[in-house]
């Protein structure tokens, strides 16, 4: 009895060579990974930090929720509680229409401060 085991690698099935068995990704669709975009600003490093900014992104949008977090620290956003930021004023144009085309432009509140925050 002769058994044909596929051989894998990294969780893709390999042939002898250890190149991906072409046959079996010709009727299936791959799903592409989504990169969300990456925006700079010219805040400077001691701006004031006069804009709370709240959010309610929900566990299956998990991706979106940590790439905000990530983008909130290179605006120069502080953490003041777990969805609670503070930084500096106003947020790029770019930044918040690119949020409403990935869904979570509702997710969040900002309010100005009158003084800055002091940390």
């Amino acid at each position: 009895m002769v058994m044909n085991k596929k051989k894998k690698y990294k969780g893709v099935s390999v042939n002898l060579f250890g190149l991906p068995d072409v046959d079996l990704y010709e009727n299936k669709k791959i799903v592409k990974r989504i990169y969300l975009d990456s925006f700079a600003t010219d805040f400077k490093e001691n701006a004031p930090k006069n804009l709370i900014l709240m959010y309610d992104i929900p566990d299956n949008m998990k991706k979106h929720r940590d790439w905000f977090r990530r983008q909130l620290k290179s605006f120069g956003f502080i953490m003041v509680q777990k969805s609670v930021w503070v930084g500096p004023s106003p947020l790029p144009k770019d930044f918040l229409e690119y949020l409403k085309e990935i869904k979570i432009g509702d997710k969040f509140k900002t309010f100005k401060l009158a003084k800055a925050y002091k940390f």
